[in-house]
């Protein structure tokens, strides 16, 4: 929890499969925010709209979708989304988001999705692996700050998502606000994105959280003057050698 009055909890869901966790923690130092990681409803009980639940990374998509389940998690997830709360998904938190999961080669696992994004992924064995800068397109509700904002990070997963299309013959239509990564629903609160990193990029954190936000470079810095005024110098060379 960062010092003062906490006007947003972004809670993490942290099933037993978890990946990737490392990028949160520069939610760690923005002012008014408190990380939480959550692993029942309980935990969960008592968010705000404006609070946050995050579905992150997972080695195992199907797996902790069915963990989650088992928790009651994905009734307070659907709770929290159907009250306007925030909801963020990266990577296999993105799958977990859509209607379905379909895995032909046996790579990860069948299932339903928790059916807050119109999208269907399906497991190739082909494995997606590259550091992606794009820039969001238009973005609505909880993230329409982020629009037209360009992100670095990096994508690592089997799972091909896009619209499902027999949703979509109905109207029912996630917007793809950048192109084969991210989708937001309509009504603005739910986001799904493949990019990892989104937190340790300095343009995303200062569209979300103002100019205020620390970044990984001032978190550095800091680390750098401390050791500077608690060390004489060539110590920590010395120590190296």
């Amino acid at each position: 929890t960062t010092p003062g009055a906490v006007h947003t909890t972004v809670a993490v869901v942290a099933y037993p499969r978890i990946s990737n966790l490392d990028e949160f923690q520069p939610l760690k130092n923005v002012p008014g925010l408190r990380l939480q990681w959550v692993r029942s409803p309980a935990d969960v009980a008592g968010l705000r709209p404006t609070d946050w639940i995050v579905l992150p990374g997972s080695k195992a998509t199907a797996a902790d979708l069915a963990w989650l389940r088992a928790q009651g998690l994905d009734q307070s997830i659907a709770a929290h989304a159907g009250q306007g709360g925030t909801v963020l998904g990266v990577c296999g938190g993105l799958q977990m988001l859509g209607e379905a999961l379909i895995d032909p080669e046996g790579i990860d696992g069948n299932g339903p999705g928790l059916g807050l994004l119109p999208l269907v992924t399906v497991f190739e064995p082909a494995k997606t692996v590259r550091r992606t800068s794009a820039a969001f397109g238009q973005l609505t509700g909880a993230w329409a700050p982020l629009s037209g904002v360009r992100a670095e990070g990096y994508e690592i997963h089997h799972g091909q998502t896009a619209q499902h299309p027999a949703m979509a013959a109905k109207g029912d239509v996630a917007r793809e606000v950048m192109p084969g990564i991210a989708w937001q629903n309509p009504a603005g609160n739910v986001l799904g994105v493949y990019l990892h990193g989104l937190f340790e990029d300095a343009a995303v954190l200062h569209a979300l959280f103002g100019a205020q936000a620390p970044t990984l470079d001032t978190v550095f810095d800091g680390l750098a003057d401390g050791v500077a005024r608690h060390f004489d110098p060539g110590v920590l060379d010395a120590l190296i050698a």
